[in-house]
């Protein structure tokens, strides 16, 4: 958690070859000067290592703010609408030829990148610019939350938990307002998308999600059963010798009410996905299955959270009935416990090493939403309270059917996008210094690295049957 995004590439694109600004000449310049260095930047960020990616993420996410502002400026010019009081006539000269690669949408050949979807409005130039822009906070509060999950290393202490847990929690906020004017935004375009990524059903999705995540940050920041966990599994941690665990008490029904509704925004969520039908419009199953998987953990923690309002009050019995549904909710079954290894057994610790390496390496971890971190807490607590329990444990079903509805602790504010200042918009009134040739390059985006010569022997002009078109490794 958060969900590992990846972020889309683009092709080049010259404003000047299919737009002209008769009142501020210096826009369309400006504009592909701008994009030239977003997609620069998405590029080279593809090709970094997974440990180098986050710290690359605040520059990316400044190159996408400085450039929304020429795009909506000449998106706005076109629509005759104004920019900081002024007018802005733009006009456009020729249909544009822009190309992005979508990371969300179901890939059509298993193991093989997604082909690019060319688009003919700038309309889908914003709205793809837009989603890179949620999916960049997102993984922004993802490398935040990163240190919380590492055992190797020494553990934050309370104030550097805090700090990392408030700061992802506003970029996923900023996130769901991002997605949530886009999906205002593609309300009213009449022609449907050319992929699923920027469909108007996803937008939604996208912020439901990031308002659940955020939603569920919320009870992290004050939960202390995940570090106490963490804590025991940690081989650097020294402070068990000389200090036990400090596990206060917790507002445990509120904390309840909270996972509730970040289940809620997930199966939302989840329904507007599944709405996107199948073929070309079907989202990848592995969005499909985190947002699922999501959904789960988030009931399971609020079985827990009332598991241990009932411990509190002496009800020892109900409070392993409500571990036992949270086990139900993530698709487990408590079973006696057996001496020695069983089957079960070595599959999950098998998980836990692949999920425990994922961390280390900082690729693709969390991509399970958090099952595995709830199960087990559900079962550090389960076995607390089973040694001092002699009451009846009632049934999983009979409890469920009892939940409360949700309680939000967040809202999505309005996204309020980057506008140009009336400085920079008196100053693109002079002619261009130079002529705009970013649509000039041959080679683009993440397809340079494909280019290839003719292998040796072969025939000129057919290097393309010798080589897949594919950018992924068989090793």
């Amino acid at each position: 958690m958060p969900f590992p995004f990846v972020l889309p590439t683009t092709s080049s694109f010259s404003f000047s070859s299919s737009f002209a600004c008769e009142s501020h000449p210096s826009l369309t310049l400006n504009a592909s000067t701008h994009r030239g260095v977003v997609k620069d930047s998405l590029k080279k960020h593809k090709r970094l290592p997974a440990a180098s990616q986050g710290p690359n993420l605040p520059s990316i996410l400044s190159n996408l703010n400085s450039y929304l502002p020429y795009l909506l400026a000449v998106d706005a010019g076109l629509r005759n609408r104004l920019v900081s009081g002024e007018e802005l006539s733009v006009a456009m000269t020729s249909t544009p030829a822009i190309e992005w690669r979508p990371t969300l949408s179901d890939h059509a050949i298993p193991g093989k990148e997604m082909a690019r979807v060319k688009i003919q409005s700038l309309e889908y130039e914003l709205l793809f610019t837009l989603s890179t822009v949620g999916y960049t906070h997102t993984l922004l509060a993802r490398s935040l939350l990163h240190p919380l999950h590492v055992t190797s290393g020494l553990p934050l202490s309370t104030q550097e938990r805090t700090t990392a847990i408030t700061t992802a929690t506003k970029h996923l906020l900023d996130a769901a307002s991002a997605h949530d004017y886009l999906a205002r935004h593609a309300e009213s375009l009449a022609t449907a998308p050319p992929c699923a990524d920027i469909s108007q059903a996803t937008a939604r999705a996208m912020s439901s999600l990031a308002l659940a995540e955020a939603t569920l940050l919320a009870v992290l920041k004050d939960d202390p059963y995940p570090a106490v966990v963490a804590q025991d599994r940690n081989e650097n941690d020294r402070e068990w010798m000389y200090k036990a665990p400090e596990i206060p008490k917790v507002r445990a029904h509120l904390f309840a009410r909270l996972c509730l509704a970040a289940a809620d925004h997930a199966a939302q969520a989840s329904s507007l996905c599944q709405s996107q039908g199948r073929g070309a419009s079907k989202l990848n199953e592995g969005l499909l299955r985190y947002i699922e998987d999501f959904r789960k953990t988030s009931r399971a923690k609020a079985c827990r959270f009332f598991g241990i309002d009932a411990e509190l009050s002496g009800q020892t019995g109900t409070a392993l009935g409500w571990l036992r549904s949270g086990l139900q909710e993530l698709g487990f079954e408590q079973k006696e416990t057996k001496k020695g290894l069983s089957l079960s057994k070595v599959k999950k610790g098998w998980s836990e090493k692949r999920e425990e390496k994922k961390i280390e390496r900082g690729t693709n971890w969390g991509a399970d939403a958090g099952k595995l971190e709830e199960t087990r807490v559900i079962e550090m607590l389960d076995a607390k309270w089973t040694k001092v329990n002699d009451t009846a444990i009632p049934a999983p079903g009979t409890l469920l059917s009892t939940l409360p509805s949700g309680r939000d602790v967040h809202s999505i504010k309005p996204y309020q996008p980057p506008e140009l200042g009336r400085d920079i918009l008196e100053a693109m009134r002079s002619p261009p210094d130079r002529p705009d040739d970013f649509g000039d390059e041959q080679l683009s985006s993440d397809d340079e690295k494909t280019a290839v010569g003719t292998p040796a022997g072969a025939f000129p002009d057919a290097q393309d049957q010798y080589r897949s078109s594919s950018t992924r490794s068989y090793y």
